[in-house]
């Protein structure tokens, strides 16, 4: 009786997995892609963050027009008081944070400036003795909390290329008639015909 033989698989076994180099070669290929996405990811998030940070400081621009239109922000020595704020003359030199009005987002105990969603409102009115009686010419800007009021500039930041934005520069910027608000018996428009042309606004069809 004769036995089968056994056959010998010849072939050499594969080995499997990836080698040193291989893998070195990889980690090697993504650190290159991560530093080649690193800075959109991070201009990306800034910009979003600038976004928001704009968006809230137009809110505070429009929350000021507003005090100023109905009263509640009037100038020093008025009675009752309000808070800081009311706009200077266009010739008075940039106030200090403290002169100027203080928008809080969120309303906690905190000191203005605390966070970083506090905002400094500062306004500038045209020329004129009693801005109350006649109304007057307004230009806002808003600027971070955290804004070196020794050193500002002007010129409203653009959100598509300031990343997250210069601290001295205003993030908003508008302009806006404000009418009286002590007689009860101007508008807005009324108010600019009389200033630009006090002799003709009585009889002017367009004043009235």
């Amino acid at each position: 009786m004769t036995k089968p033989k056994q056959h010998q698989n010849l072939s050499q076994p594969r080995d499997g997995g990836y080698t040193i180099i291989e893998s070195l070669v990889a980690m090697i290929v993504v650190s290159v892609l991560m530093i080649a996405i690193a800075p959109v990811m991070a201009f990306s998030v800034a910009t979003r963050v600038q976004a928001r940070r704009v968006e809230l400081a137009t809110q505070a621009a429009r929350t000021y027009i507003d005090g100023l239109r109905t009263g509640a922000i009037r100038p020093i020595g008025s009675t009752p008081a309000s808070q800081p704020g009311f706009p200077t003359d266009a010739t008075t030199a940039p106030p200090s944070s403290a002169a100027l009005y203080c928008f809080k987002s969120e309303q906690t105990s905190d000191a203005c400036g605390i966070s970083k969603k506090d905002f400094y409102v500062q306004g500038i009115r045209s020329s004129g003795n009693n801005p109350t009686d006649t109304g007057y010419s307004l230009k806002v800007r808003v600027y971070r909390a955290d804004a070196p009021f020794g050193s500002l500039t002007t010129g409203q930041q653009s959100v598509a290329n300031s990343g997250l934005g210069d601290p001295k520069a205003p993030l908003v910027e508008m302009q806006t008639e404000i009418p009286p608000t002590t007689n009860g018996g101007g508008s807005a428009r009324q108010s600019l015909c009389s200033r630009l042309n006090p002799g003709a606004a009585a009889n002017d069809p367009l004043c009235k």
